[in-house]
């Protein structure tokens, strides 16, 4: 024992005691890091943003804020839960590429029982909230979205290059969440359809606005896709042709889908950020259609979030027939 150890003989129960804690901390960031790589917040973000805009151009501000906060939490646990199952199907692809293979079902951090229990308990306990906060009906349109995720989309990523085009339903599909939960068809039975015209506006935009964002992303990774056997478009046409001009067609139809959001509302704020975003849009998809490099397809991607951003904050503020503040 050297000196200091024989006048303070606790010295080493306390840095043993440090050392546990900074290990145990360690674990913490270690678990909280994994359930978000298992859960992508991110688009759960998007999705959760997706049902509100929809809620203030059906209904501004006469839906009730209890309910709505319920039918968000429940909304993320739904979608939570199709990220989870995603990752469970795709733990032997994830491991062959770089992008994915620290995913933790795909590294092994995390075993297929935890993962699968915390997917069915989020997935019922989230349309167990969307029940009781929006309906059976709203309920149903977040179950028809787990469904076209988990059971169709997943699975046909490796049979053909069609998955976009399925992918981009279950994309637009929490516009239906919303809706339902607002009481738009009661609405429109009613003689309000005032928010309809928007409503089917913006799920058009939700549902283009995927095929130059999803062939940007496409492109970046396509030497992975291919490794791990997907079908992605970039895949089956290495030259980025045919996902070029998905990505310009849609870009296109995007310009007048963005501006017919702006009609029912007639505010000019919300029409100038229409025609902006999807200009700006049009450009990058342009760019990336005649260069088709890494380059120009991060521009894209880059565009494409900054765009959805942009019409959604500008559709929940400006956008609702009824006024957003009160």
């Amino acid at each position: 024992m050297n000196s200091l150890e024989h006048v303070h003989p606790g010295i080493d129960s306390r840095e043993s005691v440090r050392a546990s804690a900074i290990l145990a901390e360690a674990r913490t960031f270690s678990l909280a890091g994994d359930l978000a790589m298992l859960t992508r917040p991110k688009i759960t973000l998007m999705v959760l943003a997706t049902v509100a805009t929809t809620i203030w151009l059906t209904a501004g501000n006469t839906f009730d804020s209890t309910n709505m906060m319920w039918l968000l939490v429940g909304t993320a646990l739904v979608a939570a839960s199709s990220s989870i199952v995603n990752q469970i199907l795709e733990r032997a692809s994830d491991r062959l590429m770089p992008r994915t293979a620290q995913r933790p079902l795909a590294a092994g951090r995390m075993s297929m029982a935890a993962a699968s229990t915390l997917a069915a308990v989020s997935l019922l306990s989230g349309l167990f909230m969307i029940v009781s906060a929006g309906g059976w009906y709203s309920a149903t349109a977040a179950s028809l979205t787990w469904l076209l995720y988990v059971v169709l989309y997943t699975p046909l990523k490796r049979v053909s290059s069609i998955n976009t085009a399925v992918g981009a339903i279950a994309g637009a599909l929490p516009v239906a969440i919303g809706w339902l939960a607002a009481d738009g068809p009661q609405r429109i039975a009613g003689g309000d359809s005032s928010g309809a015209l928007a409503v089917a506006a913006l799920a058009t935009v939700l549902y283009l606005w995927q095929f130059p964002h999803f062939m940007a992303i496409a492109w970046l990774y396509r030497h992975q896709y291919a490794s791990a056997g997907l079908r992605m478009l970039v895949v089956e046409d290495p030259s980025g042709i045919r996902a070029a001009g998905q990505s310009l067609s849609a870009a296109i139809a995007m310009v007048p889908a963005s501006l017919i959001l702006a009609v029912p509302s007639e505010s000019l704020r919300l029409f100038a950020t229409a025609v902006i975003a999807s200009a700006a849009y049009l450009a990058a998809a342009i760019r990336f259609a005649v260069r088709r490099d890494d380059a120009s397809a991060r521009t894209l991607l880059l565009t494409s979030l900054g765009v959805l951003l942009a019409l959604l904050l500008a559709a929940m503020l400006f956008g609702s027939p009824h006024p957003f503040l009160g």
